[in-house]
């Protein structure tokens, strides 16, 4: 495990006091709590917020059944659900340690206790806890100047500090992106950051309007202009005087409303329909649209001279496929955020769900994460969102290469261990502070790799 396991508390939840004596000398490295019941766990959990637990399903008052366990692990994960709980049981109580993994339990190990084993599971469960806290951790340094935005990606770290240069100024931004990366996002962050702030943002969806109603909604009408038309409104580019006009989806405005625009780019002023007077209006137009503007120009769907109007500065945001190591990153804080807004209980993810999600192609980028995961937080049973929770379609090849990241790390560790041992003549004490672990991981990572020699002594079964 590394260093980091000397921070981790581990609580053991054992009603056998040599067991407990025993178990102690068995994680060093770990900062030991224990407790012999229910009250004493929890109020170790409460105060001491470890990371990791390993609980007897059997506990008083009523030893003899997993009845005091299972409720004190349902109550551990409600207390703590990202705390990683391995249920320790007996050899006849398989059904139970079953149960128990249902539940949320990390893992299960049935007595008697074999030192070695254990330690190799609470030290893969120290492995996922803190790959889990350094998402967490992530997440919430990642939150960008930016509202609303969290990313770790390099590409899109360089598209927020391409906003905040532009945000002060009047220039006419083009966002461009697929369905559901954050364009309306990145639109609001640009008038936000701009001496507009304190004005009206009006966004406007081009696609989502009718053509015959769409250009009295951008230009507004007077009263008897149409049939219908009872009193005089002003259109949406009027309404955002001295603020920000959003014209989403662009692309799909009508040839005959481009001309329109374009001539209000020019000139800033606007005629309401069945009026006369030209309206001088003051606002910063942004646009955004999914589509390829350029193929659209030769197919002569979109005016040229338009584009050139509304793309003074043009801004690309990468889909979510593209974005390192975002996917988990966002999947974790859209989870806090809809637990807390849907009043659920917080649920972490399990691995399995991690990597699905790490697979998943996610054809809708953001805004599909945030429908999955709003459904599973409704939907789902257990303390930990599972893949079926998310109901992902994950190609079992992209499954498969999820894992190459786990393959390259057990290469690279396999190669440091033997490194180590030979620069030290395979002495285990110096090759363990070399590597900068404790002497029991580097037990484990010998055995792990088949590199421990049957002359080494070993650990006695507990």
């Amino acid at each position: 495990m590394g260093n980091t396991a000397d921070s981790l508390k581990l609580l053991i939840v054992e009603d056998d006091r040599g067991l407990q004596s025993q178990l102690r000398w068995c994680f060093e490295g770990y900062e030991v709590l224990q407790a012999e019941d229910r009250p004493g766990a929890m109020a170790q959990v409460r105060r001491q917020q470890p990371a990791l637990v390993t609980l007897d399903l059997g506990l008083p008052p009523d030893p003899a059944n997993a009845t005091e366990g299972l409720a004190l692990l349902e109550e551990i994960l409600s207390t703590a659900p990202n705390t990683k709980v391995i249920v320790v049981t007996g050899n006849d109580d398989r059904a139970n340690a079953l149960k128990a993994v249902a539940q949320g339990a990390y893992d299960f190990y049935v007595k008697p206790v074999d030192a070695d084993t254990l330690r190799l599971i609470v030290d893969r469960a120290a492995r996922l806890y803190e790959l889990e806290e350094e998402n967490r951790r992530l997440a919430r340094q990642a939150e960008s100047p930016l509202e609303g935005l969290i990313t770790a990606d390099p590409g899109m770290l360089k598209v927020c500090r391409m906003v905040e240069r532009v945000a002060p100024s009047d220039a006419t931004v083009l966002l461009l992106g697929d369905s559901g990366t954050g364009k309306e996002v990145l639109a609001r962050a640009l008038h936000a950051l701009s001496p507009r702030r304190k004005e009206r943002f009006v966004a406007i969806n081009c696609a989502a309007i009718p053509e015959n109603l769409l250009e009295s909604e951008l230009f507004g009408y007077e009263k008897g202009a149409f049939t219908g038309a009872v009193r005089q409104t002003i259109g949406k580019i009027e309404h955002a005087h001295k603020g920000t006009l959003f014209l989403d989806e662009i692309a799909d405005l009508p040839m005959s409303l481009q001309a329109k625009l374009l001539r209000f780019l020019q000139e800033r002023t606007v005629e309401r329909l069945g009026g006369r007077n030209e309206i001088p209006v003051d606002i910063r137009v942004l646009g955004a649209t999914n589509q390829d503007l350029a193929e659209l120009i030769r197919a002569e769907r979109f005016r040229e001279d338009l584009y050139y109007r509304i793309s003074e500065i043009a801004v690309t945001i990468p889909p979510l496929r593209e974005r390192q190591g975002d996917c988990s990153l966002l999947a974790h804080a859209l989870l806090e955020r809809f637990a807390r807004d849907q009043h659920k209980p917080r649920r972490g993810l399990t691995a399995e769900a991690i990597q699905a999600i790490e697979a998943y192609d996610w054809p809708g980028n953001v805004r599909e994460m945030e429908n999955v995961l709003r459904r599973a937080v409704i939907m789902a049973d257990g303390p930990r969102i599972t893949p079926e929770d998310l109901g992902l379609d994950v190609p079992a090849e992209a499954a498969e290469g999820s894992l190459r990241l786990r393959e390259a790390r057990d290469a690279a560790e396999h190669e440091a261990v033997i490194k180590a041992m030979a620069r030290c003549n395979g002495n285990i004490a110096h090759a363990a502070d070399l590597l900068g672990v404790t002497r029991p991981t580097l037990y484990n990572l010998l055995d792990k790799f088949g590199l421990r020699k049957a002359s080494e002594p070993d650990k006695s079964p507990l």
